[in-house]
């Protein structure tokens, strides 16, 4: 391990150990914003810590099996001892490598994953609904929650567009990898002649953005209509001119929300949306310009992207951005999107990993 990093990592065992310290203070627990700023910095560390320390109790067993290669009686268990020592050490180091990686501070929030039939029609419409379902079904399988945001249903099932807010710790840091185009080739349930079609839909995952770090909208730069809600809700739903629609001005970027009886809780969802939306743009520049993505990993949501292909007569899912091909659609389709999530991640950080050692 190179001794820049060395001095980094006794610096982290030091700080977290002066944390642990001051945690422990009766005084600190009275003074809450305090507590709660070094209980995340500790948090942060405390794993990197953990591993240096496992780390440098691992290097002294490499060196005593080292030593204890000169004597015959113990030479097969020194060997042993110190081909696994050497093996558990090279993983302590990928993982400590990892943990010292720079952190997007977004990993950790919520967000708003927003679906949008692009081409093909109502099959493309009907597979917004497939790819709904399949982040439904992931957000339950990890204890995140769903709430649907808006939608607009297609005229032969699925949604044209559709957009629902996931709930929980590390939300956005999984589902970032989505955005972008996801085609699909099937026999769609309108072909009657049992042709395969290719239809594709969009996907633009943004995260939420905190009170605290909410951008200042200016009143002036929004255009905001109301109209009678359409599709499903009842009497009073289609009655009332409970709909909103948002524009800003600036940037052109659209909202509708219709999907709450009450025009005040559509409003303040398409200004949720709206906001992630103009924080999403900028995170979207920022990544083209860092060094860290050197390939388009993180997809923009626009119908160029293509990070997924979908073949059902295969049974099979293609992500192009790692080259990766499996064949087990069902189960990815039924929520198990870590199968595809891992991966990308892992390549993701092999790419960091390579633009810092440059």
């Amino acid at each position: 391990m190179k001794k820049s990093i060395l001095c980094k990592l006794e610096h982290i065992k030091n700080r977290c150990e002066e944390l642990e310290l001051m945690l422990s203070e009766s005084n600190l627990i009275l003074n809450h914003e305090k507590f709660r700023i070094l209980s995340q910095e500790y948090i942060k560390l405390l794993d990197i810590k953990k591993c240096f320390i496992n780390w440098k109790v691992n290097q002294k067993n490499i060196k005593t099996a080292t030593e204890l290669l000169n004597d015959k009686e113990v030479r097969v268990l020194a060997e042993e001892e110190l081909k696994y020592s050497l093996q558990y050490s090279k993983d302590l180091e990928e993982q400590i490598n990892i943990l010292l990686l720079p952190r997007d501070p977004n990993d950790e929030y919520s967000c708003f994953v927003e679906i949008r039939a692009a081409t093909g029609g109502d099959e493309a419409a009907i597979f917004t609904g497939d790819l709904l379902r399949m982040y439904v079904k992931y957000a339950e399988s990890r204890a995140w929650t769903t709430e649907l945001i808006s939608s607009s249903i297609g005229e032969k099932g699925g949604f044209k567009e559709i957009i629902i807010k996931i709930t929980g710790n590390g939300v956005c840091g999984r589902l970032k990898f989505e955005s972008g185009g996801h085609r699909v080739q099937r026999v769609p349930q309108t072909e009657s002649q049992g042709r395969i079609h290719t239809s594709t839909c969009t996907v633009a995952v943004m995260p939420e953005v905190k009170t605290s770090e909410k951008l200042v909208i200016c009143h002036s730069d929004l255009k905001i209509d109301t109209f009678r809600s359409s599709g499903a809700g009842g009497q009073h739903v289609n009655t009332t001119d409970s709909a909103i629609r948002i524009t800003h001005i600036p940037t052109g970027q659209v909202v509708e929300c219709q999907d709450e009886r009450s025009q005040h809780k559509n409003k303040a969802k398409a200004l949720s949306v709206l906001s992630a939306r103009i924080n999403s743009a900028e995170i979207e520049k920022r990544n083209k310009e860092s060094a860290f993505i050197r390939r388009n990993l993180l997809g923009s949501g626009e119908r160029s992207d293509r990070n997924r292909t979908y073949n059902f007569s295969q049974n099979r899912v293609t992500d192009h951005r790692i080259n990766l091909t499996l064949y087990c659609l069902d189960d990815i389709l039924e929520g198990k999107l870590d199968l595809l999530i891992e991966p990308i991640i892992q390549e993701h950080q092999a790419e960091m990993l390579l633009s810092l050692s440059d």
